[in-house]
C-alpha cells in the first residue's frame, strides 16, 4: 500500500453555471480515455445548500440558484455521464433528505428540490433495470457539515438526537449501494420520522412541519 499511488483529477466548477458544467464533463470524458479508460464509474451528486425562511427569503435569486444546484446539475451532470456509466458499469448515488418526504415550510424550495431529487432518482432506477447500472438515492437527516451555516441556521437549532455525522451518512450509503437498494434513510430515528411522513396526510405534515421549524426560526431572531 506504501508505493500505491492515487490517480486522481480535481477539475474546479460552479454548478450554478451550465456552461461551465459542459466544460467539466469534457474534462471528465478526456480523464476517462486517457487516465482511467477502463473501470466502473461511481457518480455522487452530493453537492447542494440550502435557504432557511419564508419564500422568497433571502431573495429570489438565491432561491433559483438553490435550484440550479440541487436540480438541474444533478440531471445535466448524470446526463452527460450516463452513457459512459452504462458502457462500462457502475452506479449513480444521489444524495436527498429526509426533506423529501413532507412538504417543509420555511425551507419550502429546498425540500421540494429534494422531493424532485428522491422521486426522480427512483424512477431512474427503475429505467436503468436489466443494464448493470443502479441509481440509489440517499436521505439523510440532519449532518454535521456546512448546510446549516450555508442556509441561514445556527449550529444547534435541530435537535442532536436526529443529526448525524458525514461518516455514519457515508458508511450506510455504502452499505445500501452494496446490497442493491433503491433507497437508504440514514439513521433510525430519521427512519421513523420519513416512514410517519409518508403515512400521513400532507396538509397536516405541513402543518407539523411549519410549526417545528417556526421554532428554530424564532430561537434563532432571539439569539
Amino acid at each position: 500500500m506504501g508505493g500505491m499511488q492515487l490517480n486522481l483529477r480535481h477539475v474546479a466548477c460552479d454548478l450554478s453555471e451550465p456552461a461551465q458544467i459542459g466544460r467539466a464533463l469534457d474534462q471528465i470524458a478526456d480523464f476517462l480515455g486517457s487516465r482511467a479508460p477502463s473501470g466502473k464509474i461511481l457518480l455522487v451528486n452530493n453537492s447542494g445548500f440550502g435557504a432557511y425562511g419564508p419564500f422568497p427569503d433571502p431573495s429570489v435569486d438565491h432561491q433559483l440558484e438553490m435550484l440550479d444546484v440541487n436540480v438541474r446539475a444533478v440531471l445535466q451532470l448524470t446526463g452527460g455521464l450516463l452513457p459512459a456509466i452504462k458502457e462500462r458499469g457502475g452506479a449513480v448515488v444521489t444524495v436527498a433528505s429526509t426533506a423529501a418526504f413532507q412538504p417543509t415550510p420555511f425551507l419550502s424550495a429546498y425540500g421540494a428540490s429534494k422531493s424532485f431529487l428522491l422521486h426522480w432518482s427512483l424512477a431512474l432506477n427503475e429505467e436503468l433495470r436489466g443494464t448493470g447500472v443502479s441509481a440509489l438515492a440517499v436521505c439523510p437527516g440532519p449532518t454535521s457539515t456546512d448546510f446549516f451555516r450555508r442556509a441561514g441556521l445556527e449550529e444547534g437549532d435541530v435537535p442532536s438526537f436526529m443529526g448525524e455525522s458525514s461518516g455514519q451518512v457515508a458508511i450506510a450509503t455504502l452499505k445500501a449501494l452494496g446490497s442493491g437498494k433503491a433507497m437508504v434513510v440514514s439513521g433510525l430515528v430519521n427512519k421513523v420520522m420519513a416512514a410517519l411522513a409518508s403515512k400521513l396526510p400532507k396538509p397536516l405534515v405541513a402543518r407539523m412541519a411549519g410549526i417545528a421549524l417556526k421554532r428554530y426560526r424564532m430561537r434563532r431572531a432571539k439569539t
